[in-house]
């Protein structure tokens, strides 16, 4: 179902922006590397993930340097709708049936763990983010659904998680059961962060912004190398960047997926009912309040598909745009943007060392859009492998896993998946030339006989690259809602220019030049 934009009383933002990080214009920044360090843990990635890990370690007395590829907390960190909750999705019905209760226990222990760390760690170190108690509410409006909530609910019960079942929600519509996890909690990640940052630096920690990281040795102590050249020798090395930059045996690309969905900031109409929500069926709808300048607003998150197989993106904002309209009514859409998230095999997060035989490379990546718990989760359980403490999650979310139900079947279609979309882009038929473009245009081309991508700006410029990943050699699609070229194998993103935006990739979509 496509919503006209005619239709509808509040128009999209013309860009893409996260709320978090418009509302904090003062973000700290941080020198790219320029010489080479030495330290005792090495970081990738600066999202909840990395920062937090930094944090943890350096409470312990660990000299650590985080390296990231772009800015600080830019990338899926900022780009959430920040709830802390361990209420992830009908997840434990599933896990019971999977793993067992015991896995399933210790997984909703580890998360409510990573809730408490974030309300403590607020009071404690008195952090202005917005922090709120909320239930969590999993519901559906379908009688098809109306069982899988049910299931749900018993599993909350097997698990002794505090919990209740309702008939009926305070949403403005109709549903048909929920499921509710008590005493939940949504926050404002990025002063959080920035808190946290604060205290490492405090602590003797040093972070470097634009530094990718293209490698590392595995042996004792490790040699971190950079795109730029400088290289950092540490005794660990903790991956926080989804997928692992160092995938030398571990064939992690065949192993993960990534997703895209959608979030709508926005005024309404009708009084929220306070909560949070997410539906069971899909398309997903995902509900929360926040206060923007003030005021109050609601986020309306939703609309999931894999990266690079979405037709036409801008139709799954024009979709929440009319269950908002159609739901609390829309005073007006004040940000839109998309989050990049990572999946499982299995769907439980890998957490932990990165390959066997290999104690001093640490992974946490498949958080399946639950990542403001389940990134706590794996700076906690790193830091206690590093530190050389047992931790009871080790075994729950050990990388080295693999269970045949159901990650047998999830690994042969996700490759499936992947080889179609291999072939499919080489034996694509093109029909349009670079000089079809319209201004704020983006399309797969034909240059000189070839596959291309180009993109004319509001000025009028073209910009072409070639199409092909530099990843694995899938060839990537326009996206049109973030004027990106996605790769539709394994999540690769590049800017309308080329570079890099989010791996696998290292390398830059190779440039085209018109004859």
């Amino acid at each position: 179902m496509t919503l006209h934009k005619e239709s509808s009383t509040s128009t999209l933002p013309q860009f893409a922006e996260s709320y978090w990080l418009h509302s904090t214009p003062n973000m700290p920044q941080f020198p790219s590397l320029t010489e080479d360090l030495k330290a005792d843990v090495v970081v990738v990635g600066a999202g909840i993930t990395g920062i937090t890990s930094a944090y943890l370690l350096a409470k312990r007395g660990l000299k650590v340097v985080v390296l990231n590829a772009g800015r600080i907390i830019e990338g899926t960190t900022g780009s959430t709708t920040a709830k802390i909750t361990a209420q992830h999705d009908l997840i434990y019905s599933e896990y019971i049936s999977h793993f067992g209760e015991e896995i399933a226990r210790l997984y909703y222990e580890a998360n409510n763990e990573a809730l408490q760390f974030v309300k403590n760690t607020v009071k404690e170190l008195g952090i202005d983010c917005g922090l709120t108690q909320e239930d969590a509410y999993m519901y559906t409006s379908s009688d098809a659904y109306l069982k899988k909530i049910e299931d749900e609910y018993s599993a909350y019960e097997k698990l002794k998680i505090p919990s209740s079942y309702v008939d009926t929600t305070p949403l403005p519509y109709e549903t048909r059961g929920a499921v509710i996890m008590k005493d939940q909690a949504q926050f404002n990640p990025v002063p959080f962060l920035i808190r946290l940052i604060q205290e490492i630096v405090r602590m003797g920690g040093q972070i470097f912004e634009q530094t990718t990281v293209v490698g590392s040795t595995l042996e004792k102590p490790s040699i971190v190398k950079t795109k730029q050249g400088p290289q950092v020798v540490c005794d660990y090395v903790v991956t926080a960047s989804h997928f692992p930059f160092n995938d030398l045996r571990g064939l992690y690309f065949s192993r993960l997926h990534t997703e895209r969905s959608y979030v709508l900031a926005a005024r309404i109409d009708k009084p929220y009912p306070g909560g949070m929500y997410l539906s069971a069926e899909e398309p997903k709808r995902s509900l929360r309040a926040l206060l923007i300048n003030g005021e109050p607003a609601v986020i309306i998150g939703g609309e999931g598909h894999k990266t690079g197989q979405g037709i036409c993106t801008f139709q799954y904002y024009e979709h929440l745009q009319q269950f908002g309209e159609e739901t609390f009514g829309l005073k007006e859409i004040l940000y839109r943007w998309s989050a990049q998230d990572v999946f499982t095999l299995d769907n439980m997060p890998y957490i932990g060392q990165q390959l066997p035989n290999v104690p001093n490379l640490m992974i946490a990546t498949g958080f399946r859009k639950w990542g403001m718990t389940t990134s706590i989760v794996a700076a906690m359980l790193n830091t206690s492998l590093i530190v050389g403490e047992k931790s009871p999650y080790e075994e729950v979310f050990t990388p080295r896993r693999f269970h045949a139900d159901p990650s047998i079947k999830t690994f042969v279609v996700q490759n499936s998946n992947v080889a179609m979309h291999l072939i499919a882009g080489k034996l694509e038929l093109l029909h349009k030339e670079p000089e079809d473009l319209a201004p704020d245009e983006g399309s797969v081309v034909r240059v000189n006989g070839k596959r291309a991508g180009a993109y004319r700006d509001s000025k009028g410029d073209l910009h072409v690259v070639d199409t092909t990943c530099t990843h694995m050699g899938c060839e990537v699609e326009w996206n049109e809602a973030e004027l990106t070229w996605d790769c539709p194998c394994h999540g690769s993103r590049y800017s309308f220019q080329g570079d890099v935006i989010e791996g696998p990739a290292k390398k830059a979509l190779a440039k085209v030049h018109l004859v």
